[in-house]
């Protein structure tokens, strides 16, 4: 029950408007390059320095020099740009970025977001996380609802080392869509097959469920 990994990427795809200019975080953010709706032009952003990323290239597309953040072989559009990583972040941290798309171990009901580290687990760096969450006009996170013992990973508050305060807008779990407010993590869609009552109960922060909400579209 609930949405894969692809599904989610579609339906946050479908927040991406024409003209943005967009960063993709590593794990299931990445998949958003695949879905975004016809018609619609946008400019995907990779951190390690590139305007202008396009979907995962076929077998016989790939060129091993042509890397996004997370390492993965990408392809290019016409018209884009490469650059330093110096260049990269001057236009995060100078908010040039309409929209960032991250993945997340834990997100509070605030809009607090822990993405970076599980203490006593060997990390090799942060990256751009807290650059793009204190820098982004609008942030939406890609995560699961839960972890794989049951636990809720939307929480009244974070347990894990905090990437920002108070920044994430909206979530697309395997379960549903939810935008954070100031009361709480507010129901807006559910995945097909999954109930009001099997949310609230993978929810431990506050969830609020206004009248009939709608399952997810994709």
């Amino acid at each position: 029950m609930g949405l894969d990994k692809n599904q989610i990427a579609k339906r946050i795809a479908k927040e991406v408007k024409n003209g943005m200019y967009v960063n993709l975080g590593i794990g299931i953010p990445t998949l958003v390059a695949n879905y975004i709706p016809e018609g619609v032009e946008v400019v995907l952003q990779s951190e390690n320095g590139l305007l202008g990323m396009g979907p995962f290239p076929t077998e016989d597309k790939v060129d091993a020099d042509l890397i996004n953040a997370g390492k993965q072989t990408i392809t290019t559009l016409p018209g884009s740009s490469i650059f330093s990583s110096a260049e990269s972040f001057g236009m995060i941290r100078g908010e040039h970025v309409d929209l960032t798309i991250l993945g997340a171990m834990e997100v509070s009901e605030q809009g607090d977001i822990a993405n970076w580290k599980i203490p006593g687990k060997m990390v090799k760096g942060m990256g751009g996380a807290m650059d793009l969450v204190a820098s982004a006009k609008n942030i939406i996170v890609a995560m699961q609802h839960t972890a794989r013992d049951g636990s809720s990973k939307l929480l009244k508050e974070c347990t894990l080392p905090i990437t920002g305060l108070k920044c994430i807008k909206k979530i697309v779990t395997d379960l549903a869509v939810l935008e954070v407010t100031s009361d709480g993590f507010k129901l807006l869609e559910r995945a097909p097959g999954v109930t009001v009552e099997e949310i609230q109960k993978a929810t431990e922060g506050r969830l609020i469920v206004e009248g009939d909400i709608p399952e997810v579209q994709l």
